[in-house]
């Protein structure tokens, strides 16, 4: 493998890494928080990039310069995990909070079953393309190798900057602060006067949020078609579940080993590409079933 072909894997895995870990990380704190794994939030990831889609071509049709498609299709993003969330926590959710895990996993699936016809019914099944953003964004040359400026700095500079953003969030501001406490234990937080539905409701919203925002930044450089989310949520989980179930730095670190080692195996076997963050798991839980880091921080955030 030469000097340039490793290059371009790390390019491309980090670049994978942050979109990987945008999807990943809401998954990762709505399970912290509220200790259900929402199998439906591959669905959030796809109506975010169907969203965005038809709000970009939408404002390519009016004439709307590219800066103003993406900040739209960020809108759309957030409009879609804000709605989508507040509806699937107060509507469905919440009244499975107190259920047997099984049945969590089994209500939230059938819910991403749901959705799933819901996109086709709605969109179609003709894929959606908006390239031109990665286009609009140009390219740069990385020690003579041509990259995209989208995918080396836009996709990893907001995954780092939502971590950052939450890590402060969680740690400096009351509302935070009571997020985590609700993470330790439910029952003493009420007793402490906090409101646990409201702060599971946050929560939850922003997961979704951050679900949806991750197919909408994901749409410029691939071909949107129907089930994306199925394939996403199955590589969040990998994530997560590598990770430790609620553990929000592992969550950032995992998603860049499994982009990184994806990313090579495209270069060196191409055969085992799709296969490498599922055997990576496989590997990490037959030596430790609680996920690369300890049981003691797998449901903090």
């Amino acid at each position: 493998m030469t000097p340039d072909l490793i290059l371009l894997a790390i390019l491309d895995g980090l670049s994978y890494a942050g979109l990987l870990f945008m999807v990943a990380l809401g998954m990762t704190l709505v399970f912290g928080v509220m200790g259900i794994l929402n199998m439906a939030h591959g669905s959030l990831y796809a109506f975010g990039g169907y969203a965005a889609a038809s709000t970009v071509l939408l404002a390519v049709k009016f004439g709307l310069p590219p800066l103003a498609q993406v900040a739209l299709l960020v809108l759309a993003a957030v409009v879609v995990g804000v709605l989508l969330g507040a509806i699937m926590e107060s509507g469905l959710l919440r009244r499975i909070y107190d259920k047997p895990a099984m049945l969590q996993l089994l209500i939230t699936f059938a819910a991403f079953m749901i959705f799933e016809d819901l996109q086709r019914m709605i969109w179609g099944t003709q894929p959606y393309s908006v390239s031109d953003i990665v286009a609009y964004f140009g390219n740069v040359d990385v020690v003579g190798i041509t990259y995209t400026r989208y995918q080396l700095f836009v996709l990893p500079g907001v995954a780092l900057l939502i971590f950052v953003a939450l890590r402060w969030f969680l740690r400096k501001s009351s509302t935070g602060r009571q997020i985590v406490a609700v993470a330790h234990n439910r029952e003493v937080s009420m007793a402490l006067g906090i409101n646990v539905k409201r702060i599971c409701l946050m929560t939850f919203v922003v997961g979704s949020v951050l679900g949806a925002l991750g197919g909408a930044l994901a749409l410029p450089t691939t071909a949107w078609v129907t089930g994306i989310g199925a394939e996403m949520i199955v590589l969040s989980f990998a994530v997560v579940a590598t990770a430790g179930l609620g553990q929000v730095e592992g969550t950032l670190v995992t998603a860049i080993i499994i982009g990184l080692a994806r990313s090579f195996a495209v270069y060196l076997m191409p055969e085992l590409e799709v296969l490498m963050p599922y055997l990576i798991m496989v590997l990490v839980l037959l030596f430790r079933p609680q996920g690369l880091f300890s049981v003691a921080q797998a449901r903090r955030v």
